[in-house]
């Protein structure tokens, strides 16, 4: 399948899919998700989520021994038997992004490769963008990450050029943003590219949210 050109939404409802592994930063998934459950009253959104099972996927990872205060979420397809249709996919970061190799890894790069080619977008959040660097798809591509685990980043992906003023980078149909809140931000612009301006900002006034809606500037750089 042939992905269509940026910024012309191919079906509708447009389904999302979001990529969950144990660790995983909850705001890089809930925030952008946020933005999406406000744009589905008036635009028709799908939504999936993967993981390498169907049970369901903590924030919590082992180097977390005291942490009560975990959360999960529940898949909706596994990699290996993914839904055919996924029009844009959400990589977002968090500390479990730092286990890596793991077995859930190695099956989510596995899908990246094979999902990529026919992605209208592909969005990370944090450190979502040095997962998406270990596979090689963002070799040749600027991209930006979460400024306090930059230099870690910086090592996933030696051929990436790693931006680090950045609150999100758009290179093609490739969306990179820096760490955790930045993935609403990102979202929000990503949201005006498919279906205007007026209606990002109509997302961010039903949020409450004050978008910083400058790319290039990351007061966390």
């Amino acid at each position: 399948m042939t992905r269509s050109q940026p910024g012309q939404p191919r079906h509708s409802p447009y389904h999302v899919a979001v990529a969950l592994f144990p660790g995983f930063e909850l705001l890089d998934v809930t925030g952008p998700l946020e933005v999406l459950n406000m744009l589905s009253r008036e635009t028709p959104i799908k939504l999936s989520l993967l993981s390498t099972t169907l049970d369901p996927v903590s924030t919590k990872t082992a180097d977390m021994p005291y942490s009560m205060c975990e959360q999960s979420m529940v898949p909706t397809h596994t990699y290996e038997v993914p839904p055919s249709d996924i029009d844009a996919l959400l990589v977002p970061g968090g500390t479990g992004a730092r286990l890596s190799p793991d077995p859930h890894f190695k099956d989510l790069h596995a899908f990246l490769r094979q999902a990529f080619p026919s992605l209208d977008y592909l969005l990370t959040v944090c450190t979502g963008s040095a997962l998406v660097a270990q596979t090689g798809l963002l070799d040749d591509r600027c991209a930006t990450s979460n400024k306090n685990a930059w230099e870690w980043v910086q090592t996933q992906g030696e051929r990436v050029e790693w931006v680090k003023d950045a609150r999100w980078v758009e290179d093609d149909n490739v969306w990179t943003s820096a760490g955790v809140s930045a993935g609403i931000d990102m979202t929000l612009a990503w949201v005006a590219k498919l279906w205007g301006l007026d209606r990002a900002h109509a997302v961010a006034k039903r949020m409450e949210y004050v978008w910083k809606n400058d790319s290039s500037a990351d007061t966390f750089a």
